[in-house]
């Protein structure tokens, strides 16, 4: 899952993408209205945390140029704007739902938690190739009825090739997905990561589910490339 937030203050910004990254979200950084409208137009995002009170454009003006770009991506309102008016004109503008500084970190999983459920692009709501089987609702994975422990990183690579079971996955789309954008494609990060999850999910069975596309990346399939 990636996630853009969009926050000028500098303290705040970095204590939630480094807490969103814990969870094993990918998340980027816009530092002001302009950037973030620019990024959140791509739609390459699950959700967008948007502050109202930005520099250069307000979250008011980045609600309206995202969805005048026709991008469905759900956005979550977070400021110190909490007054009955300024709650209206964002959800009127697009908001899909709306959070006040201070706030509590536990409430604001919760809530993110509860947009991606509700967005049609998490359907089905669980994801399952042969007995392996992920619910994104309880963040639970299971294989042959046994639940297989995932650190959030592995959790998000599994979910992301769940996503895609049968399709071949390249690197890049990997590390875009699973990573920010400031991550370094030149390691091998990512190799390490899927040997990780194959130890769990694939060499206590029989079966293997995870495969390497030589040159290309990987699929998660019943039937090896």
């Amino acid at each position: 899952m990636r996630i853009l937030v969009v926050e000028d203050e500098t303290r705040l910004a970095s204590y939630l993408r480094r807490g969103l990254q814990e969870q094993g979200y990918a998340v980027d950084l816009a530092c002001d209205g302009e950037e973030g409208a620019h990024l959140g137009k791509t739609g390459l995002y699950d959700v967008i945390v948007l502050d109202i009170m930005l520099p250069k454009q307000s979250g008011f003006e980045v609600l309206r140029q995202i969805r005048r770009a026709e991008v469905d991506t759900a956005i979550l309102c977070l400021t110190a704007r909490d007054q009955p008016t300024d709650k209206i004109t964002g959800l009127d503008l697009g908001a899909d739902d709306y959070l006040a500084k201070p706030f509590d970190f536990a409430e604001l999983l919760a809530r993110i938690r509860a947009l991606l459920r509700r967005s049609p692009r998490m359907a089905p709501t669980k994801l399952q190739c042969h007995d392996l089987v992920l619910d994104p609702a309880t963040r639970r994975v299971t294989r042959a009825d046994q639940e297989i422990d995932l650190t959030p990183r592995e959790y998000a690579l599994l979910e992301f090739l769940l996503r895609r079971a049968g399709s071949v996955v390249t690197r890049s789309a990997l590390i875009e997905g699973v990573w920010d954008m400031n991550f370094d494609s030149l390691t091998n990060v990512l190799d390490v990561l899927v040997n990780r999850l194959r130890t769990k999910v694939d060499y206590p069975f029989d079966k293997h589910l995870i495969h390497t596309v030589r040159s290309v990346g990987y699929v998660l399939s019943e039937e090896p490339r």
